[in-house]
């Protein structure tokens, strides 16, 4: 076994050394030490995010090994996340565009026009030459297309299991002799035990079933418990083959009457209107609370604190409800490469991105060398203060480089062997009946004009009715106006056109 992973890692070497050399450039980033060929480091201009404290140097000991590995110069301009939104339409506007741009939304209107305008690479014929970019998840590739069915980016890819989803306190459920719901009639026999039932013992009516919450522009933190019920993940639904917006759908109203009956028995936070994430996770972590929304991984947060004082805590993502669960989309933006840069450096380009997606690349990124900045115990990475003192994330350098992991979303640090295998399993469930969003990328000149507004106007009155102050019968006189709004009604025309475009592209 060892032998035969020691091949397949100078195999990869060498598909990696051939592609750069069929790039036919004098610069050539190489992780077989291109320079002590005598040739010229690659220089590459960057632009990406950073999550940690404090972004990366340029004589940071992952920015320096990975120079040394690929035989590049990098100039890396890392952006804190509060503000890049505004740093991208900037660069796009100044025409001085970085070798590799991550845009976080690689579907604003100022990206679209310069897509049309030939502003950057299309990467989609080129993709098939580089081994390890090739087996990013298929989502992850047509879910960046353009209007025109092309790809005009490398995704930062992004597992399509185990994202935001319903989790529970299974201790609690085991001690009221409950089961794992696995419909909403079930969930909410649940939840009004969790509320009831006194589920923490400490002789006091003081839990919450579900520590949800909505906002003026959606449904936040109860958007997936909205979706079960329609059984689409995000705002469309093909009927017929046809987008339909699900608020006009009749499993919409079965949604509000759940949720409104669920806020009247106090299974949701009274303050629901107004409550942040932050205050939800400390209901959470407090032991106040038994249901959340989040990722598979992100159970463990409020686990591992709760654990603290009750060995037994346990938060267990579910794996469907009423047989739905959402399956992502397999990004977060994309890497642009400008057409400014000439197609023999746009080659070696992907070349390094493709490094970066290797076993390799991908573990010197995350989790720096071995030795200096983690071990492997059990099969699991764990990092030293080094690490840290290094910045060595995936917050960090991590936001180039990456492979795809199907189970990325199954590991926290901290987590036993038990929880990391359940949530595994957890994701190997979902594959088998998870609901992609039908509705990614598409674009409607409407939606950008009033789409928000008319969010907020159909937000505000789920919210009266979820909060009682207005009846279900409201929400029918409200759809039956939302039918002929004729914002909506041309908004629906240009998502389906957007959806037949893409479609035939592609």
């Amino acid at each position: 076994m060892k032998r035969s992973r020691i091949r397949m890692w100078l195999l990869g070497g060498l598909a990696l050394a051939l592609a750069l050399m069929t790039a036919c450039s004098n610069t050539n980033p190489s992780g077989s030490g291109g320079a002590e060929g005598g040739e010229k480091p690659l220089d590459i201009r960057i632009m990406t995010l950073y999550y940690t404290p404090e972004p990366p140097g340029k004589d940071n000991v992952i920015v320096k090994e990975v120079e040394k590995r690929t035989n590049t110069k990098l100039d890396i301009t890392w952006v804190s996340p509060n503000s890049y939104g505004d740093k991208v339409n900037v660069t796009l506007a100044s025409g001085d565009i970085p070798d590799l741009m991550l845009l976080d939304n690689p579907f604003t209107p100022q990206v679209r026009t310069m897509v049309e305008q030939g502003a950057f690479w299309d990467i989609t014929d080129y993709i098939k030459d580089y081994p390890n970019l090739s087996k990013y998840p298929e989502e992850s590739w047509v879910n960046t297309k353009q209007a025109d069915g092309r790809n005009y980016g490398v995704p930062r890819v992004r597992p399509v299991e185990g994202g935001g989803f319903i989790y529970l306190r299974k201790d609690w459920i085991d001690k009221l002799g409950l089961q794992v719901p696995a419909t909403t009639d079930e969930l909410y026999t649940v939840l009004k035990a969790f509320v009831e039932q006194d589920p923490d013992g400490n002789g006091q009516k003081d839990t919450i079933g579900y520590a949800g919450f909505v906002d003026q522009q959606g449904m936040a933190l109860l958007g997936q418990l909205q979706n079960v019920f329609t059984g689409a993940n995000g705002d469309w639904k093909l009927v017929d083959g046809k987008l339909v917006n699900v608020n006009v759908l009749p499993e919409m109203r079965e949604a509000l009457v759940w949720l409104s009956n669920a806020y009247k028995e106090k299974l949701l936070p009274e303050d629901l209107a107004v409550l942040k994430n932050t205050q939800a996770k400390d209901l959470l972590k407090a032991g106040r609370a038994g249901g959340f929304q989040d990722t598979v991984e992100a159970a463990w947060e409020p686990t591992q604190e709760l654990r603290k004082t009750n060995p037994e805590a346990d938060f267990l993502p579910l794996v469907s409800l009423n047989g739905y669960v959402n399956r992502d989309s397999g990004y977060f933006g994309i890497y642009a490469i400008p057409k400014s840069v000439p197609e023999e450096k746009m080659k070696k380009l992907l070349a390094f991105l493709d490094y970066g997606a290797s076993d390799e690349g991908h573990e010197l990124a995350w989790y720096g060398l071995p030795g200096v900045h983690h071990t492997v115990e059990d099969g699991i990475y764990v990092m030293t203060e080094q690490a840290e003192k290094d910045i060595v994330a995936q917050q960090a350098f991590g936001q180039i480089f990456g492979k795809y992991d199907k189970y990325q979303r199954a590991y926290r640090v901290g987590m036993p062997k038990d929880v990391l295998e359940r949530n595994k399993r957890i994701i190997d469930e979902r594959a088998e009946v998870s609901v992609p969003d039908v509705a990614v990328g598409l674009f409607s000149d409407t939606d950008v004009k009033v789409g928000a507004e008319l969010r907020k106007k159909i937000q505000d009155m789920k919210t009266k009715v979820i909060l009682g102050k207005e009846p279900i019968e409201a929400w029918d006189a409200f759809v039956w106006q939302l039918k002929k709004d004729p914002d909506l009604l041309k908004i629906t025309e240009e998502m389906n056109a957007a959806y037949q475009k893409r479609n035939s592209g592609s």
